[in-house]
């Protein structure tokens, strides 16, 4: 013999309206881990001191350019090059602007992600005629950090 259930008011939830739910759940908390990734704002903050550090250096060149009426000889024309830390002993190929450190700036800074023993600083510079660029190579997030004056 076969047990009929009496058709009546059934409480509770189907499968598909359970599965609907937890997938637009796990969706809404996807997005939500996705805008507040740490990875991501510390890689934007690490940029932001990497645009005002390529500033500062670029300006602390334009304002010995008005004192002294010259760019610092040790500029490179054409190719970039690596600026050597204020402290480094051997700047090993990169160019030092020590130049710079006192009266325009206090210290050449260097990228936020480099070793505090590094002889570079990671931020490369370069003139072509009257112009400067400085860059940031170790820009994160797919960013160009770079001005040219």
């Amino acid at each position: 013999m076969v047990a009929v259930l009496p058709r009546g008011n059934k409480k509770g939830f189907t499968l598909i309206e359970l599965l609907l739910v937890l997938g637009i759940i796990s969706l809404l908390v996807s997005i939500t881990i996705a805008a507040l990734s740490p990875s991501r704002q510390l890689a934007t903050s690490r940029n932001a001191k990497r645009q005002a550090d390529v500033n500062a250096i670029l300006s602390a060149v334009y304002q010995y350019l008005v004192d002294e009426e010259r760019l610092p000889s040790t500029i490179p024309s054409g190719t970039a090059r690596e600026i050597c830390a204020t402290d480094s002993a051997d700047c090993d190929g990169a160019i030092s602007l020590d130049v710079l450190t006192g009266a325009y700036i206090v210290r050449i800074p260097a990228d936020p992600q480099l070793a505090d023993t590094a002889t570079g600083t990671n931020y490369w510079i370069v003139r072509s005629g009257n112009r400067i660029t400085v860059s940031a190579p170790g820009a994160e997030e797919g960013e160009s950090v770079s001005i040219t004056r």
